[in-house]
């Protein structure tokens, strides 16, 4: 199915499961749980339940290379270079034999790398924190006010004031660590050193472009009869 798929003239060819045979509900919910937030949370839209197992065109396995990242999250990657993708849907069957090797600590940790390599959520969450906190600490300052002017609480004394003041404090801490989050994502995308374009085709040239054999980007050269070629 994903080589006819292939011939159609898709690109990448992934299974999506559909059912989960012989699982534990906990592992069948963790492994749907993860994929969503996953699919939400993310840059790139993975698509939901699927694995590694995929038929790729050499054209994206080039470009792939082009990716000099060390945590190499293969779901991820193959969303992030796009083509043309499409799924084939299957029945995972019961293990017949062996065990799994992916225990929980494991799926932790992938789900960790999905979620550092393709969000700035982590990052931004500091920042939402922090509005949160600190426009928390400007209502009770109000509510302060009011009770002690207008509803002659006189129990607010000086510890509400301090409270509220250390809450709002936290928040403006929080809203600068999530500024210092944006920088760092930035300087993480910069050291990534990902492509910044990816060419799919090339037409109207003398040669069809084709990635070269160590994965670089097709480049264009003058030819003597100046007409653009792709090398």
């Amino acid at each position: 199915q994903m080589i006819a798929k292939w011939k159609e003239g898709f690109e990448v060819i992934y299974a999506v499961r559909t059912a989960r045979k012989g699982e534990s509900w906990f592992k069948e919910f963790t492994a749907k749980l993860f994929y969503r937030i996953i699919y939400r949370i993310t840059d790139v839209k993975i698509p939901l339940d699927t694995g590694d197992y995929r038929l790729m065109d050499r054209k994206v396995v080039g470009a792939m290379k082009q990716m000099k990242e060390r945590h190499r999250f293969i779901r991820g990657m193959t969303s992030w270079v796009g083509f043309k993708q499409t799924g084939v849907e299957y029945v995972r069957e019961e293990r017949f034999a062996g065990a799994t090797h992916y225990p929980f600590r494991k799926m932790l940790k992938f789900a960790l790398d999905a979620i550092t390599g393709y969000s700035y959520a982590p990052l931004q969450l500091a920042t939402l924190l922090g509005f949160v906190t600190a426009g928390l600490s400007a209502v009770a300052v109000l509510f302060v006010i009011y009770a002690r002017l207008f509803m002659g609480h006189t129990e607010f004394q000086g510890q509400a004031t301090t409270l509220v003041a250390v809450l709002f404090l936290g928040g403006v801490q929080l809203i600068t660590l999530g500024i210092i989050g944006e920088y760092l994502g930035r300087i993480y995308d910069e050291v990534k050193q990902r492509p910044l374009y990816l060419v799919r085709d090339a037409l109207g040239f003398e040669d069809t472009a084709q990635m070269s054999g160590d994965g670089a980007a097709p480049v264009l050269e003058q030819t003597r009869n100046n007409l653009p070629r792709v090398k």
